[in-house]
């Protein structure tokens, strides 16, 4: 008897050791993954307008930051701050960087000295044409918009700053193309001093395009189509879709039509052909397919001369990775909820317009 308690006895001790290990290595784990989601999102440096506004909540803000790409985590970033009495946020526009911590950011925006006061917000949505953003910027900057346009159809200026800028090349030269810089005024929330001249407007501009194909440098390298013929089919794919994965769809349909010298077909080219204002009735450009226009691809084959919007990253990342498919057509469904419909042959494609849009 005495034997077999002392075994008990171990067998306790084992389990508790085995208990104190797993326990430990947990902590240690959650120490880990505490710090980790603390650190800063990025190790290269990217300044990012970050807004907070009156009466919004914590949460509100955390959900912001994710949102922005400037925090890992909500949840242990919440937990930080209120550990380190960090919650008193204070409203106001503020420039913050992708590189900082989240003690850094919330150290930040806790002082409001460090919100701006002087400069004026525009912000360029992903599908705004170059006229709309001529337009914002003449509004809040009083630079005319024609004086904009002027400029970036101006190609002694262009040409002065292409060293700067590699992604502008010889192809936007082109004597069809209708603004030459259309489609490399990136879309982003920019930050400008009153006094901006058109030129430093415009510079802010190609800054964050040249930030994007950086990122993408390797990619755009190793594709088939010129950077050029990249950025205006990115501007098609963004025109046509709203989700990243219907991009990614539509952008294989357009690449399945280019390899087999098919015309594109895509209405929205149409769009740009005829000036169509966004707000105008889309059927305008469903039935205008006769156009004459180096930009109405259901006359001409290939690509328009350039692009016919501004992408955004999401559209351009979908043109560089296209979803495989041997998709030839495809149709939204406008009068419904928007959804895109895919198909191989055109008798399929005819089906799905008289029951989705007839």
């Amino acid at each position: 008897m005495p034997r077999k308690r002392r075994k008990r006895k171990l067998n306790i001790k084992g389990v508790f050791f085995v208990f104190i290990i797993f326990l430990a290595l947990f902590s240690f784990l959650i120490f880990n993954f505490y710090n980790d989601s603390l650190k800063a999102p990025s190790k290269v440096s990217e300044e990012v307008v970050f807004t907070v506004n009156s009466g919004d909540s914590t949460k509100k803000v955390l959900n912001n930051l994710k949102t922005n790409g400037l925090i890992k985590n909500i949840d242990t970033a919440l937990i930080y701050i209120k550990l380190n009495n960090l919650s008193n946020i204070k409203a106001g526009d503020y420039i913050l960087n992708k590189n900082w911590n989240v003690k850094e950011i919330f150290e930040f925006i806790n002082n409001s000295t460090n919100a701006i006061s002087d400069d004026v917000k525009v912000t360029i949505i992903e599908g705004d044409w170059a006229k709309d953003i001529a337009k914002k910027i003449s509004e809040k900057l009083g630079i005319s918009s024609d004086e904009l346009i002027n400029l970036w159809n101006d190609e002694n200026y262009i040409r002065s700053i292409m060293v700067d800028y590699p992604f502008l090349t010889e192809e936007i030269f082109n004597e069809n193309v209708r603004i030459k810089l259309e489609g490399y005024l990136f879309p982003e929330t920019y930050l400008f001093a009153k006094d901006s001249t058109k030129e430093e407007v415009t510079k802010k501009l190609l800054d964050q395009t040249l930030k994007v194909y950086k990122e993408y440098k390797d990619k755009i390298d190793s594709s088939n189509l010129s950077v050029h013929k990249l950025f205006t089919l990115a501007s098609i794919v963004q025109y046509e879709a709203s989700k990243e994965e219907d991009m990614k769809l539509i952008a294989g349909v357009f690449y399945n039509r280019l390899n087999i010298n098919m015309k594109l077909q895509s209405s929205v080219t149409v769009c740009y052909a005829i000036d169509k204002e966004k707000n105008d009735d889309w059927m305008k450009c469903e039935v205008n397919p006769n156009f004459d226009s180096p930009y109405n691809t259901y006359k001409y084959n290939g690509l328009p001369p350039g692009p016919i919007l501004n992408p955004g990253k999401v559209a351009i990342e979908a043109t560089l990775n296209p979803s495989n498919s041997n998709y030839l057509y495809f149709m939204a469904d406008v009068y419904g909820d928007g959804k895109v419909y895919y198909a191989e042959t055109y008798e399929e494609h005819s089906k799905n317009v008289r029951k989705y849009l007839r």
